[in-house]
C-alpha cells in the first residue's frame, strides 16, 4: 500500500478484487455465511414484496412489457419467491422479464441455479441469460446502466449498505477525510485524518451540517440519479429496503463475520463491510425528479401488506410441527422490533408525474 487509502477505495478492494474479493469468490449468505438477509429467513418477505409490486404496477396501468430489476440479488432467494407469486396470478405471461445487476460471477452462478432451468454465458450488454421453469427470461448485468430501458420495477434490498463510502471528520481546521493507513510498525491498519482537504471532503461536506462525522456514498448518489432519469423517461418505481437513518447518525462503518460484528480493519477480505444507508441522502439526490415515500420500518411496512394473514394461511397448510415452528421463527425474526422489524427500513420512489394519482391512491405501506 503506497500511502493512505480512502475508506471507499478500501471497500472497493475488499469487495471487488478479482482473486480475493469478498463477494467474488464465495457464497457469503445464509447460516454458513457471515450474515443472513430477510429473504433467506422467511418466504413471507419475498411474497409480500411481490404483492406490493403487483399492486403498484396495476395502479400505474399494468404497462407491458415491463422489467423486474433487482440490484444485488444475493442468492436469488427473494426473486424466487417473487416469481412464484407472479406465476400464481399470471403475471409471468404479461410481458415480464427479469434483469439482475450482479458484479460477482460466483453469486451469479448461484442465482442462475436457483432461478433458471437453462442458462448460457453471453457477450454484450449482459454477460449471462437464462429462462425460468415458467418461461420468464432472466438476464445478468454488471451495472444498472447496462440494463435496457422499459417500464421498470426496481428492487434494492440490502444493496446500498454495501456501496463504498467516504468518511469525513469535522476538525478545528474544517472538514477532513478519514483515511486508512498502516501503523508505524507496518503490521496493522488504522484510521488517520487527512492533513489537508481532499477532493471528496471539499465536494461532499456541507457548511450547515450539525454532525461531527459524515459518511457519504457518491456511488449511491450516481445510481439514484440514473434510476431517476430512467423512471422519468420510461416509467416504473423503485423500492429500497435496508438498514439506515435519515441523516442523524455518524460513524456506522462496521464489519460482520460469522454473524458477529467486528473491526472493519481487522483481517481485510474475511468479513462483510457495511455502513447504514442515509435515506435522506438518497432522497436528496433525486428530489428534482422523483417522489419519495418513507422510510417506514420493516415491521410497519409488512404489516400494512397483511403479512399476518399470509402467515395464517401457511400455518394451516403446514404438515408438521417443525414446519410451523420454522414459519413462526422466521416471522418473528423479520417482524419483531427488537430483531429486524425496526432497524430495517423501506422507502419507495415514483416519477413526479404520477403525484396526483398517488395522492388519490396512496402507495401501499406508506399511507401515513
Amino acid at each position: 500500500m503506497c500511502g493512505p487509502l480512502t475508506v471507499a477505495d478500501y471497500m472497493k478492494e475488499i469487495f471487488m478484487n478479482p482473486k480475493m474479493g469478498y463477494y467474488m469468490t464465495k457464497d457469503v449468505f445464509g447460516k454458513d455465511g457471515d450474515f443472513t438477509t430477510s429473504p433467506e429467513i422467511s418466504q413471507l418477505f419475498g411474497e409480500m414484496i411481490a404483492i406490493w409490486c403487483i399492486n403498484e404496477w396495476h395502479k400505474l396501468g399494468s404497462p407491458n412489457p415491463h422489467f423486474l430489476v433487482e440490484l444485488g440479488p444475493g442468492r436469488g432467494t427473494m426473486m424466487q419467491d417473487i416469481l412464484r407469486v407472479f406465476n400464481k396470478i399470471g403475471m409471468n405471461n404479461a410481458g415480464l422479464s427479469v434483469h439482475l445487476v450482479e458484479v460477482s460471477r460466483e453469486l451469479s452462478k448461484i442465482q442462475a441455479k436457483n432461478l433458471c432451468t437453462t442458462v448460457k454465458e453471453t457477450t454484450g450488454a449482459h454477460f449471462m441469460e437464462g429462462v425460468t421453469e415458467t418461461g420468464v427470461p432472466v438476464y445478468w448485468y454488471n451495472s444498472i446502466e447496462s440494463v435496457p430501458t422499459c417500464f421498470t420495477l426496481i428492487l434494492a434490498h440490502e444493496f446500498f449498505d454495501a456501496l463504498p463510502i467516504h468518511k469525513f471528520q469535522k476538525t478545528d481546521e474544517g472538514w477532513r477525510e478519514v483515511l486508512i493507513d498502516v501503523n508505524e510498525a507496518g503490521n496493522k491498519l488504522r484510521y488517520v485524518i487527512s492533513k489537508a482537504p481532499t477532493p471528496a471532503s471539499l465536494y461532499f461536506t456541507a457548511g450547515e451540517e450539525k454532525r461531527h462525522h459524515l459518511e457519504v456514498s457518491p456511488q449511491a448518489g450516481m445510481i439514484m440519479q440514473h434510476i431517476a432519469q430512467r423512471l422519468v423517461n420510461h416509467g416504473g418505481f423503485l423500492l429500497v429496503a435496508d438498514y439506515g437513518h435519515t441523516g442523524e447518525r455518524e460513524d456506522t462503518f462496521r464489519a460482520f463475520r460469522n454473524h458477529s460484528q467486528q473491526d472493519p480493519l481487522l483481517e481485510p477480505g474475511m468479513s462483510d463491510l457495511t455502513a447504514d444507508v442515509d435515506f435522506s441522502y438518497l432522497k436528496k439526490m433525486v428530489a428534482d425528479k422523483l417522489l419519495a415515500f418513507g422510510p417506514k420500518s420493516q415491521h410497519d411496512f409488512l404489516k400494512s401488506l397483511h403479512i399476518d394473514i399470509r402467515l395464517e394461511v401457511l400455518l394451516k397448510k403446514s404438515k408438521s410441527k417443525e414446519e410451523k415452528e420454522m414459519l413462526l421463527s422466521g416471522y418473528k425474526m423479520i417482524m419483531d422490533r427488537d430483531k429486524m422489524g425496526e432497524c430495517f427500513k423501506f422507502m419507495s420512489f415514483f416519477p413526479s408525474v404520477v403525484k396526483e394519482l398517488l395522492e388519490q391512491f396512496p402507495v401501499v405501506g406508506f399511507e401515513n
